[in-house]
């Protein structure tokens, strides 16, 4: 009876402790794929079966992928069914031949565990974070007291970012530093908004309580230094320069899209129209002038002019750049990386690229050395002209017309140009963007279509008299279209001749004749052939003074920038995808289109550029909005929500504030309605942003990174900003705007042109200091003090500049002509006669915007006079350092000195 009673016991324990384990089961939280499993696969296992490669027919890129039958015939992993899956099996096995990772050490117990729990729960692939939409946030609530001091929390929390912030430090149990000084945050909030310090009377207003720290940002906000200060940071992107880059890197006139870079963030133009305008300003219905501008976003790739180059291979080339650049600026996508094959660890296929490719292939340029097409602005006298036209085609014509007329005034686009003519005889294309006949020269120009056109229009360099040119239709035997007499000139004209009429594509046949100049001499220069239909009225009075008028303003000389404009139909690309990335080696044909991963694609979206920018702004897109803030942020703290700015994917940093990052892009897209202004200003009110930066030696062994926000921004200013603070506070700096880059003083020697012997020519003038967004940029030479001070030479796009600290940069700020002026001027301004010590003091405050400790004041007089002391015993030495005063004094080169050495100091040099 005891033993029955026993086993009962027993049975209803096991029973009991079954219970317990299937319960335990059900409330255990399931393994989650992003933020457990996919980490694991990217780190260990992705670089054998992914995108790359897939040994043994096994890819854990795509889902479909990880659960198709490898190369034995069965799938790897096996859903719900762990223990018969061979991905687990082989991650247990002792043999070196068949674990995995192969020829790696063995994953961890909780690795294979939490994989093996991952399998066994189904195996359910899901989502990166970054590939999912944002969702509605809920703010966190902090309590009143938030483990802090009641003042703390009070001080701390202004507007809703705080909250976010607090809420995490008070997870990791660290208290949040006390407000900054308001000369502190003053400064800091002027160098992050215009790059520039305020100016005195607003510092003043703000410190005496007449304007309000709110009021005091909108201020800044509202000036135009705002935009010339973001513009900068945006150029890096565009890798906008005033070269083209390569071996000739000769200059490039595109000063306009940085002007109207500055005028879009003065303007607070919505972010969505700022992108849609670069990608696409072109197909615009009637795009204005600034929307054609805006599409040099994508003509400040490099071009080629080096001798024996292959035109279509740097075409390909700037194609290849425009795609990697848009996935890199709006989506933080390194798209380079599927050229040649499918995405190692993003879900982006090797077709995924070429579909991308599709929709900036059909372009005009083609890596000509006149980089067409180009914008021509007119001065008003031209102007009036290209109106008269207008105005007559507007009267006769139609909509279609109106377009062709003023994008041939506007650009001179669609035309046939020279290096796609073919079967020369007596003629050769050369390396200047022409074919170069001599006497009995022939070509081949294939798949023309005129238009309907009476008229064909050359642009040439004829170097005699007398030369005939016959057009003939298919061949030497085709019948004639047109012939007509070319005479010798002085310089490249645009001109029109008339021909037949014809309404089909064909093959024309190009011939020169001029029997009395000797055989192989060059006769003619042909750049490109064009046909546009006639300008409508051809029966009406003036017609033909109207003509005329045309064909002059196309031959006038006017300031340019290269502009996108499509293809017509007639003249479309077809997009192959690259075997390996080789544009020699060319496969499938592809249509336009986008990774199935992100967004759909609205049906209503054209299948060209600008459908592409509008998918890019859809707010169902889930990489833009968090894109721009990462990058703002980082602007403004010097570390992203996610410190790998450059990518946000599977590969990328985890988001330090993942909530907050999603609440901010959600908000920017919605309540700030894309505005860039809104969500910078929205930064700079809370209470994170206006902390002291002050940091503890435990604050610091804690959080090296300030990833925790427990502290205010303290970071070394960019290289343009140090240079402009310096003529700045030195009360040089010219508030000019706009215009070509400017030439300011730089070391002898640096700037070398080989084939066209230009150089660098000091600007004179306000031109010598004028900010450093308007200084020439070089690809092959930048400005030597900006590159020591890590900005690049924008060949590509650069998402981060990589922040150093070398002996370079002492040298330059101590030595640099640019620098040693604006000491000078610092110095003298603030020069209070006999009283050395208050003038030290004053030439600091006004460097520094703080009162100078008196520790700090022993110290520079005790260089004052050390330096009072060497130039006095050199009165020579004295003219040298202070050539550009023409009665240099000892005292006066000596507080230059100590000018510049405050110039050197960290509060000047950093912003907190």
């Amino acid at each position: 009876m005891l033993k029955n009673i026993t086993n009962r016991y027993i049975h209803l324990l096991f029973i009991a402790v079954g219970i317990f384990l299937i319960q335990s089961c059900q409330t255990s939280d399931p393994v989650d794929f992003s933020t457990q499993i996919k980490p694991i696969l990217n780190n260990k296992c992705i670089t054998c079966h992914g995108g790359v490669k897939k040994n043994g027919g096994f890819s854990l890129l795509f889902e479909s992928e990880a659960f198709a039958n490898t190369k034995s015939g069965k799938p790897a992993i096996i859903p719900g069914d762990a223990s018969n899956s061979e991905f687990i099996k082989r991650l247990h096995t002792d043999d070196p031949e068949l674990r995995m990772p192969y020829e790696k050490p063995k994953l961890s117990d909780d690795e294979i565990e939490v994989l093996t729990r991952w399998i066994d729960e189904g195996a359910k692939w899901g989502e990166h974070w970054a590939y999912s939409l944002p969702e509605k946030i809920e703010i966190p609530k902090i309590a009143s007291e938030a483990g802090f001091a009641p003042n703390t929390t009070t001080s701390f929390l202004q507007n809703n970012i705080d909250n976010f912030i607090l809420a995490r430090l008070e997870s990791e149990q660290l208290t949040p530093n006390e407000p900054a000084e308001k000369n502190i945050i003053a400064r800091r909030a002027a160098l992050d908004i215009t790059g520039l310090p305020p100016s005195l009377a607003l510092l003043k207003e703000f410190e005496n309580g007449n304007l309000s720290y709110e009021n005091y940002i909108d201020s800044l906000l509202s000036k135009n230094t705002y935009g010339e200060k973001w513009a900068t940071w945006w150029l890096d992107l565009a890798r906008y320069a005033d070269s083209k880059g390569y071996e000739k890197d000769q200059g490039r006139s595109i000063w306009k899209y940085r002007d109207w870079v500055i005028k879009a963030f003065n303007t607070n133009m919505q972010y969505d129209q700022f992108t849609i305008e670069q990608l696409a300003g072109d197909l615009l219905p009637d795009p204005s002038i600034d929307q054609l501008i805006a599409t040099a976003f994508h003509r400040n790739t490099m071009n080629n002019d080096e001798g024996g180059t292959d035109d279509e291979e740097y075409r390909v080339a700037t194609v290849i750049d425009r795609v990697n650049t848009t996935f890199s600026v709006w989506q933080s996508t390194t798209m380079e990386c599927v050229q040649c094959h499918s995405h190692p660890y993003d879900p982006f296929t090797h077709k995924d690229y070429y579909n991308l490719m599709a929709y900036f292939n059909n372009t005009r340029d083609e890596d000509t050395p006149s980089e067409t097409p180009v914008l021509k602005f007119y001065t008003p006298t031209q102007q009036k002209k290209v109106d008269k036209v207008l105005n007559w085609v507007t009267k006769y014509g139609n909509k279609e017309t109106l377009k062709t007329y003023k994008d041939f005034l506007h650009f001179s686009e669609p035309v046939y140009k020279a290096h796609f003519f073919k079967e020369f005889k007596n003629s050769v294309y050369d390396d200047h963007a022409s074919v170069v006949f001599w006497d009995d020269g022939n070509l081949i120009m294939e798949n023309a279509y005129t238009n309907k056109a009476n008229f064909v229009y050359l642009k040439y360099k004829s170097h005699y008299n007398g030369t005939k040119m016959t057009i003939r239709k298919d061949n030497a035997d085709g019948e004639i279209v047109g012939e007509f007499i070319i005479n010798k000139e002085k310089y490249t004209p645009v001109t029109q001749f008339p021909i037949k009429e014809i309404d089909e594509k064909t093959n024309l046949y190009i011939e020169t004749q001029n029997n009395s100049v000797d055989k192989e001499v060059n006769i003619l220069n042909l750049y490109w052939v064009g046909f546009i239909q006639d300008i409508p009225g051809k029966n009406q009075p003036g017609w033909k003074d109207i003509n005329t008028e045309f064909v002059n303003t196309l031959n006038t000389t006017t300031v340019t920038v290269p502009i996108l404009a499509e293809n017509p139909e007639y003249m479309k690309r077809t997009t192959q995808v690259f075997d390996r990335g080789s544009f020699m080696t060319k496969t499938d044909t592809v249509e336009p289109g986008t990774p199935e991963t992100l967004n759909g694609y609205n049906k209503e979206w054209p299948q060209n550029r600008l459908g592409l920018s509008k998918w890019i702004v859809d707010k169902k897109n889930p990489l833009t909005a968090r894109t721009l803030v990462n990058r703002v942020w980082h602007q403004i703290f010097g570390r992203g929500l996610v410190s790998s700015i450059e990518d946000i994917g599977s590969q990328s940093d985890a988001p330090s504030h993942p909530a907050l990052l999603d609440w901010l892009a959600l908000r920017f897209m919605n309540e700030n309605n894309w505005s860039i202004k809104a969500l910078i200003k929205e930064i700079m009110l809370s209470g994170t942003y206006r902390q002291d930066s002050k940091s503890t030696p435990n604050m610091y062994l804690i959080d090296p990174e300030n990833e925790l926000y427990a502290r205010g921004p303290r970071i070394r200013l960019g290289a343009e900003a140090i240079r402009d603070q310096a003529l700045a506070v030195s009360g040089i700096l010219s508030n000019k705007m706009y215009g070509p880059g400017v030439m300011p003083p730089q070391p002898d020697g640096v700037w070398q042109t080989v084939y066209n012997g230009s150089k660098w020519e000091e600007s004179k003038g306000e031109d010598r200091y004028r900010r450093g967004v308007y200084t020439y940029l070089k690809r092959t030479s930048p400005y030597p003090s900006f590159l020591t001070f890590d900005a690049g030479s924008r060949e590509v796009c650069t998402i981060r500049r990589t922040v150093t600290n070398t002996p370079l940069q002492a040298l330059v700020t101590l030595n640099d002509p640019v620098f040693l002026e604006a000491a000078y001027q610092l110095a003298k301004k603030n020069e209070v006669v006999g009283d050395i010590k208050e003038s030290i003091a004053a030439a600091y405050e006004k460097a520094t915007y703080s009162k100078i400790q008196t520790s700090t004041l022993e110290a520079l007089y005790e260089l004052y006079d050390k330096s009072l002391i060497a130039f006095n015993e050199d009165p020579e030495g004295t003219s040298q350092f202070l050539h550009f005063d023409e009665k240099p004094t000892a005292e006066l080169s000596a507080l230059t000195i100590v000018a510049n050495a405050i110039m050197n100091l960290d509060e000047f040099l950093t912003k907190g």
